[in-house]
């Protein structure tokens, strides 16, 4: 059977909060999404019966070990790992990065090449200029087409050379909602010698993700955008991770995922992004059946977490679908991304736009009196906004539905923003 919003929304308890009697839109998902009770549950049962450090010989102690060695597997399914010691927990996907970018910088030489994107997060740009200003390296970048808001792959090309040590690229793009083509960029670097860092934090919640299938060799991504606590996590080749150097403390492990784990982790962050998985395979388990024949090698919550991202993507395309058609239809209001129905397939559904005479942060304000949540700025993708040129002008609006939103919020949204547009005293 399709997804099914009712049930699905009965499994999140915020969906349900009102504000002086207005239904919340919650439509800033790109930022962080809401928590089913799994999360919670996960969480409370974590902290009230075997919260303690990791590594003792008693009874809460080993419980903390069990459920977070899971954990790492229960992300190792989501990603399709080979390993769950592929699996590195972190406070965010940006602390990740700016760490794992010094480790890396432990195996560069001045006049090595980097080369960056102007679609990237700003968490996938600067720890690597900051490295690069260290250590003497080189900086190139390779720019979006502004018309069809895509990587031009024939421009990477060019950019490659026997200097290339590492790409660093984006999955889905958090303004513009492309999903980018990495396993061919993934093959051309590699080409060059190169290695391939991916912030998937954008794409992880939208369709099934494959670490294996990409053929990169670093990937990021943040619990709390995939319906889990603020939590990091970073898949890395695990020969890879067992030649890095880590910056650590000298007691601590060398084993792997450890010796990258620095410090006491959050354990309850941990146990509640091991309920976000499991909330993600009861979807695929009792939601997503015409999708399992194509994951039948895999085992069953592997399975089941990947079939509910495919049924996830197809019912968020309808949404997609809808928002857009809604959105250009509004005189004045440009969508910066991807429009043709017919490219569906490569974008999220996360929509950014401007409208004449109206300064984003306006925008959103007046959608916020609606109890309609949306971000608007530059979401720290500064490099898109400024090669858009709209960073002297407050960025874009942004609307990010997810797999909880409906067809109904969709339409308030639209029509606040028509009602907006129209000049009317409030959306």
């Amino acid at each position: 059977m399709p997804l099914d919003p009712d049930r699905i929304r009965e499994q999140f308890p915020a969906l349900a909060l009102e504000d002086d009697g207005q239904p919340r839109v919650y439509l800033d998902n790109p930022a962080g999404t809401q928590v089913p009770r799994r999360v919670l549950d996960r969480t409370h049962d974590y902290l009230v019966h075997m919260n303690a450090n990791a590594g003792g010989v008693f009874r809460t102690s080993e419980a903390t070990d069990a459920l977070l060695e899971e954990a790492h597997r229960a992300v190792a399914d989501l990603l399709n790992a080979a390993s769950w010691r592929e699996v590195v927990f972190g406070q965010n996907m940006t602390t990740l990065t700016f760490a794992f970018s010094r480790s890396l910088g432990r195996t560069l030489k001045p006049g090595d090449e980097l080369i960056l994107t102007r679609m990237d997060h700003d968490a996938n740009v600067a720890p690597w200029l900051l490295l690069a200003e260290d250590l003497g390296l080189t900086v190139k970048w390779l720019p979006f087409d502004t018309t069809t808001y895509r990587y031009d792959l024939d421009a990477l090309d060019g950019l490659l050379s026997e200097r290339t040590r590492l790409a660093a690229v984006n999955y889905a793009s958090n303004a513009l909602g492309t999903i980018n083509d990495v396993r061919a960029i993934c093959e051309k670097v590699h080409a060059a010698g190169g290695l391939v860092y991916v912030d998937a934090v954008q794409y992880v919640p939208h369709g099934p993700t494959d670490v294996q299938a990409l053929g990169c060799d670093f990937l990021v991504c943040s619990a709390y955008k995939f319906f889990g606590p603020h939590q990091g996590i970073l898949w890395g080749r695990e020969a890879l991770l067992e030649r890095l150097p880590a910056y650590k403390v000298r007691p601590a492990s060398d084993a792997l995922p450890f010796k990258f784990e620095t410090g006491t982790l959050s354990h309850e962050g941990m146990a509640g992004t091991l309920g976000a998985v499991e909330y993600l395979a009861w979807v695929g388990a009792t939601m997503a059946a015409e999708y399992h024949d194509a994951y039948r090698h895999f085992p069953e919550r592997r399975r089941h977490v990947h079939a509910a991202m495919r049924a996830i993507a197809a019912y968020e395309r309808t949404l997609s679908e809808r928002l857009i058609a809604g959105l250009q239809a509004i005189p004045g209001l440009t969508i910066h991304g991807i429009t043709d129905p017919a490219c569906f397939g490569e974008r999220v559904p996360t929509v950014s736009f401007t409208l004449d005479g109206h300064h984003p942060r306006d925008v959103a304000r007046r959608l916020a009196g609606a109890n309609i949540f949306v971000w608007d700025g530059d979401y720290y993708a500064c490099e898109v906004v400024r090669h858009l040129g709209l960073h002297t002008r407050g960025g874009l609006v942004r609307v990010g539905p997810c797999h909880y939103n409906t067809v109904e919020e969709i339409d308030r949204l639209v029509a606040a923003v028509a009602a907006l547009g129209e000049g009317r005293a409030r959306p």
